[in-house]
């Protein structure tokens, strides 16, 4: 079963966008307010979440199921008899489509921005009114919290209210405190009297969209054979990701794609890229020494891309860490390689810290933040970008493959951080 929320304006808003998405045999299990959000949680209008279920056999009824195979006698194959018949991958509306582009138009970003800034001056005003009736042991209590210090005589009261909602919101998003501060800070040095808020605002929006950079995914332009390989800790997702991709780059772009696992330590991540690779019809290997990773090269020197999925493994293994690395540097001298750093968006900041660390001991990389959806707080994107100076490739935020994955977009995130719709 298929459950999924939806929010809209009214119930038959979040209704009608439910079934032009699933069809129309989906059950509406639940109803309720939808929660706000952000500093500027305020301004939005009340919205309706409603929650449906859909049976799989109703919204998937080209569904293919892929029979088990004999196990083949030990010994290596050849590339031939490493590729699975072509059958359609099982996802929504038979074959896969695109990943979903998130990016939104510059100019209406920056007109949201405007309007809510033109809410957020006439909500200082209610506000400056509310604290003048506040009970003493609530003021009392505000005052017991730290506050960062600003200078009262250079910045008008307007302006330390934007300050104050703003660094509230960031840490609220679990954005790191010296990244905030770096941010309030400029918004002090750039506040004049008589300027509008909308310029601070729209400045601070600005600011991180440059800071975060563009999304940087594989690039199809170039030629290959290359290796995109993926390293990170276990459970964040890896072999599901490395899924999506070589499905879009087959799929959508017509590339040749191969998937390699050197993860011989978890049987279920290779029995895992086996299914994905039968079901799109594409070669898959399981590479047991630096030898076998050669000699895949050169069997797989027509393919456009080699997809590497690597084991995750204890930041104080070690032993495992340095194999990992050996397979690495016997691809980096055959072929051209990117590496993608592999992290959960759930990870606690000291542990991510921790991760990209000891993995750029190894190698440099581009990062992709997965389990989007299970979180709210987004801000530890912001935290390993600027701690690594690694852009960031894609996010994912979900397990359906290939729908659940997009190129990152900065506007979209920094936005969330802001207070804005997620």
């Amino acid at each position: 079963m298929i459950i999924k929320k939806y929010v809209g304006r009214t119930e038959s808003e979040a209704t009608e966008e439910a079934k032009r998405e699933l069809g129309p045999n989906i059950v509406v299990m639940n109803v309720r307010p939808a929660k706000k959000t952000g500093f500027f949680s305020f301004f939005q209008p009340q919205k309706i979440e409603v929650t449906v279920a859909l049976e799989e056999e109703a919204e998937r009824p080209q569904r293919t199921y892929v029979p088990q195979r004999e196990p083949k006698p030990a010994g290596r194959r050849s590339v031939e008899e490493e590729v699975a018949p072509r059958e359609p991958i099982a996802v929504k509306g038979g074959y896969p489509q695109k990943p979903v582009d998130y990016k939104e138009d510059n100019s209406v970003i920056e007109e949201k921005l405007d309007n809510l800034s033109t809410l957020l001056e006439k909500n200082f005003l209610k506000n400056e009114q509310e604290e003048q009736t506040v009970r003493p042991s609530v003021r009392q209590e505000e005052e017991e919290i730290p506050k960062k210090p600003v200078r009262k005589a250079e910045v008008s009261e307007e302006t330390l209210n934007f300050i104050k909602i703003l660094y509230n919101t960031l840490i609220e998003n679990e954005v790191d405190e010296i990244y905030v501060n770096q941010l309030t800070d400029e918004v002090e040095k750039m506040s004049k009297p008589g300027r509008p808020l909308d310029y601070a605002l729209a400045s601070v929006y600005q600011k991180m969209v440059l800071k975060f950079g563009k999304g940087e995914p594989i690039d199809l332009d170039k030629e290959g054979p290359r290796a995109e390989i993926f390293i990170g800790p276990t459970g964040v997702g890896k072999t599901t990701t490395i899924a999506k991709l070589a499905t879009e780059l087959f799929v959508t772009h017509k590339k040749k794609v191969v998937l390699l696992t050197i993860d011989t330590y978890r049987i279920a991540a290779a029995e895992q890229l086996r299914t994905y690779a039968s079901i799109l019809g594409i070669p898959v290997r399981v590479i047991y020494s630096v030898d076998e990773m050669a000699q895949a090269v050169d069997d797989f020197k027509e393919y456009d891309y080699l997809m590497v999925d690597t084991a995750g493994h204890s930041l104080h293994n070690d032993e495992l860490k340095e194999e990992v690395e050996r397979f690495i540097r016997v691809l980096e001298d055959l072929m051209e390689c990117e590496n993608f750093l592999v992290l959960s968006a759930t990870t606690k900041y000291r542990d991510l810290i921790e991760i990209a660390d000891a993995y750029s001991e190894m190698v440099a990389y581009r990062l992709i933040f997965t389990k989007m959806d299970e979180t709210r707080a987004k801000g530890n994107l912001y935290n390993i970008r600027m701690h690594t100076g690694s852009p960031i490739a894609y996010i994912t935020n979900g397990q359906n493959v290939p729908d659940d994955i997009a190129v990152f977009d900065a506007q979209k995130i920094v936005k969330n951080l802001l207070g804005g719709k997620s």
